[in-house]
């Protein structure tokens, strides 16, 4: 529940930046794919600092495995509610 929670609130802060900005939504196609590729580049980026800080490098075996997949259309394996192992790699 509380993954909705944060989901819906930070959906309501894009409404108010998509507000104040004067765009309206929902917006134009080609703007509204625009919005979420950044939104979806931003978590990458985000992921992307997280590692060079703990001291592993930004490397194109990183971005090729992890973070293009993202982008570009192939989820990540969610893990299980239950705790049971996925027997799928997860995302570090």
């Amino acid at each position: 529940m509380q993954t909705y929670l944060i989901t819906l609130a930070l959906g309501l802060a894009v409404g108010v930046i998509y507000g104040l900005s004067g765009v309206r939504s929902p917006a134009p196609p080609v703007i509204a794919l625009v919005g979420l590729f950044g939104i979806l580049a931003g978590e990458q980026a985000v992921f992307a600092v997280k590692r060079i800080a703990a001291g592993h490098g930004f490397t194109t075996e990183w971005l090729h495995h992890h973070a293009a997949p993202h982008l570009f259309g192939q989820l990540p394996p969610q893990p299980d509610p239950h705790g049971a192992p996925t027997g799928k790699e997860t995302r570090t």
